[in-house]
Parts: structure tokens; sequence; C-alpha cells
């Protein structure tokens, strides 16, 4: 089978989600999975950045192309941090996690169930930068 050239298709975003917001319960539903929908964007973006086709990523991965299209849709599947990390590098890139305090602080409580003295403070502000309480 002959080897054909990847070439990615335009999509604009931003159109897309305006005329889906339009729909009925659609809002509610992508506001739940905004962060997976977040995720999945950095995602493709990555690969379009590499030229990459799902095919050459699952080979870098050593997985399958239908295990780098699930990675890539927004559904039940939650990838692990080595799977995202194997991604990242088969695109040429890294994995960033990070955690920052709320705006507003979700809650003063720490994971530990204790209060925090200072109720302006996030619990994140808890333990020093990358430090894991």
């Amino acid at each position: 089978m002959a080897e054909r050239e990847y070439r990615p298709f335009a999509h604009d975003h931003d159109v897309f989600l305006a005329g889906a917001m339009r729909r009925k319960g659609f809002a509610a539903a992508y506001e739940e999975s905004a962060d997976d929908y977040e995720l999945v964007r950095e995602l493709l973006a990555a690969r379009a950045r590499a030229g990459l086709t799902q095919e050459q990523v699952a080979d870098c991965m050593g997985t399958t192309k239908s295990a780098v299209s699930r990675l890539e849709g927004v559904g039940k599947h939650s990838p692990s941090v080595s799977t995202l990390k194997k991604y990242a590098r088969a695109v040429g890139c890294e994995v960033e996690i990070r955690l920052v305090p709320a705006s507003p602080p979700a809650s003063t409580l720490s994971c530990r169930g204790r209060r925090s003295p200072d109720p302006a403070r996030s619990v994140c502000d808890d333990a020093g930068e990358g430090e894991v309480a």
C-alpha cells in the first residue's frame, strides 16, 4: 500500500464550538468535560506541529493507531501520566503537570482534613513549590 503524505485539515475550533454551544444541553456537558477537551486540543496541536500521523506516533510509543486514537478522543478513557509522557516524547514535547491555587480557593480544608490556619490561603499554598504535602 502506498504511503500517503500527511496533510492535516484546517479546523477552526472556535467556530465549531460556537455552533455547538447553541445545541440544547451541549454547554453543560462541555463544561463538565472542559479539562478533557483542553487536553485533547493540546495533544492534537502537538501532533500537528510535529507533522506526524497517528500511525507514526503509535510506532514511536510502541502501541497501536487505535490506542493513539482513543488517547486523542474525549471519552471514558483517562490516560496515565506514563502514557502522556510516551505521547509527548513521540511528538517532541515534554509533559508538565502543575497544581496551582484555585482562584478563589475552593476550600480551606487541606488534604489531611484540617483547616488552613489562614482562610485566605489556598490549601495548595501549604506545600512549597514542587513539594508533595
